[in-house]
């Protein structure tokens, strides 16, 4: 199963006895999903399941959206029926596609068979597939989800201290502009506008077309160019909260050619280094 796939290869495949389709849309201002679970009540591919972000976040931490352990990361895929061998198919409803968030979350923890639906439940109906309404229910049959975790994938904040002090890899921001130089204040109190010194921006948006799609391997590697990034170099992708951090790693690995490097994401991403009073800052543009 290749990791983006179109409406059309999901209803080939959505009956067959290995394939788990979960509805992970998150919305910022919505932590606990229950806004996404309505919208999921309201219309979802049929046979799809819904999994709540606020279930796949450390409990413990102090961030918004910290990478649970990874007991806790297989208990709540179990828990929706998904096993580490199945082939998963996530996609969401939100402008922060949150499902390449889950997607990555899957693959740092072992799961070899994870894709995306190209353009999402819109997508989905656009081509003529029909759509199922109700509750989410309970999962009757859990799954035996194994979590085994490459930390490769991961970033802390000990380690990006590391790589802004030796400037060995490209930092690649993937918030707005406005945020990215510091004319824009930050949407979490205690948070410092701003970048990583010596950081990259390129907005996640860049990876898609206006429908919603996620654009051609050839058309992200020219974003990637534009600004200013050697996808062969080692490169580690941020955001506000490691939401949309994702969204680049996914963008990097769809793009064509050999030696494209690996693009780790540093969880904690901008809300933990610009609070941090320790941590420097730029505001340049």
């Amino acid at each position: 199963m290749p990791p983006l796939i179109t409406p059309d290869e999901l209803a080939a495949i959505a009956g067959d006895a290995d394939v788990r389709i979960l509805d992970v849309t998150y919305f910022l201002d919505d932590p606990r999903c229950e806004r996404a679970l309505a919208g999921f009540e309201d219309g979802h591919v049929p046979g799809a399941r819904f999994l709540s972000l606020a279930t796949l976040a450390d409990p413990k931490a102090d961030l918004p959206m910290t990478l649970p352990e990874a007991e806790a990361f297989a208990h709540a895929m179990s828990a929706v029926g998904v096993g580490h061998a199945d082939r998963i198919v996530l996609y969401d409803r939100s402008p922060l596609h949150s499902s390449a968030r889950v997607w990555w979350m899957l693959r740092l923890f072992g799961a070899r068979h994870v894709a995306l639906l190209d353009g999402g439940l819109e997508a989905w109906c656009a081509a003529g597939y029909p759509v199922a309404t109700g509750p989410a229910g309970a999962c009757e049959t859990p799954g035996l989800f194994v979590a085994d975790a490459d930390l490769s994938r991961l970033r802390t904040l000990r380690e990006m201290r590391g790589h802004v002090v030796a400037g060995d890899a490209q930092l690649v921001d993937a918030r707005s502009p406005g945020r990215f130089a510091g004319r824009e204040p930050e949407p979490r109190p205690g948070v410092e506008p701003g970048h990583i010194p010596g950081a990259i921006n390129l907005p996640y948006g860049m990876m898609f077309e206006s429908d919603g799609r996620w654009k051609s391997p050839q058309a992200i590697a020219a974003a990637f160019a534009a600004a200013g990034i050697d996808p062969t170099r080692p490169m580690i992708a941020s955001c506000g909260s490691g939401v949309t951090a994702c969204v680049l790693a996914f963008g990097a690995e769809r793009i064509d050619g050999a030696g494209t490097a690996a693009m780790p994401v540093y969880d904690g991403s901008w809300t933990e280094w610009g609070s941090d009073p320790s941590t420097p800052k730029a505001k340049d543009a």
